[in-house]
């Protein structure tokens, strides 16, 4: 990698659930550009990993926690700015898209520039470019009803990409696609990595994704499997 700045620094991350302890003292750092895959069975604790390192959930308080992620301390934040932070930096994908139904593919695209008050000119002319890019030119006016698996989730990698994103964060983005159209996605993440220098934080099941990464990182019973 050219660029090895730290893009997340994560230090004794715990997360209890009741008597259950969903993570265990969890630290990782993740590289510029980098694309990591982390795996485990499921109830290991991924998704919390990925919710907490995408400011989605709070770790477990403690004096010696922290969070970095793009020199900013994650924890220190106010809600306010962390909501912020998180439209500007962060982009998501999830595996069953979570498109708004009412809404056509460029206004589901919009939305994280809507939220961030870009306006609506750009917002539109920055839409039309990651849909043209992502091959989904002629599906614009379309509402997620009338788009395949691949087609919605591209939309949604569009929306991710919205705000020129840092990170993104995928939980299971192929989840629920067949072979063909998941490899093609997997390729995507790469070419955009390798186009824009995103990084990657993906949970997944998919072997070939998980082989494919820079680096996988294996949970089990919320602990790093070193």
């Amino acid at each position: 990698m050219k660029d090895m700045k730290k893009m997340i620094e994560a230090q004794h991350i715990n997360k209890k659930l009741g008597a259950v302890n969903i993570l265990k003292n969890i630290n990782l750092e993740i590289n510029a550009g980098e694309i990591i895959a982390i795996v485990g069975p499921s109830g290991a604790g991924k998704t919390t990993l990925l919710q907490i390192l995408g400011t989605l959930s709070s770790p477990d308080h403690s004096s010696t926690t922290s969070l970095q992620i793009d020199e900013a301390n994650i924890l220190k934040l106010k809600e306010n700015e962390l909501s912020e932070f998180r439209n500007n930096k962060l982009g998501f994908i999830f595996q069953f898209h979570e498109l708004l139904p009412e809404f056509n593919a460029l206004e589901n695209v919009m939305i994280p520039a809507y939220i961030k008050k870009t306006p609506p000119k750009k917002a539109e002319e920055r839409a039309l470019e990651l849909l043209n890019q992502l091959g989904l030119s002629d599906r614009t006016n379309h509402k997620p009803s009338e788009l395949s698996g691949g087609e919605q989730q591209r939309v949604a990698v569009a929306r991710a990409l919205m705000n020129n994103p840092k990170i993104i964060f995928a939980d299971e983005p192929s989840g629920n696609l067949d072979t063909q159209t998941a490899d093609e996605l997997h390729q995507l993440f790469f070419d955009l990595r390798d186009q824009y220098g995103h990084t990657f934080v993906i949970v997944t099941h998919n072997k070939e994704l998980a082989e494919k990464a820079d680096r996988k990182i294996e949970l089990i019973d919320g602990e790093i499997i070193k």
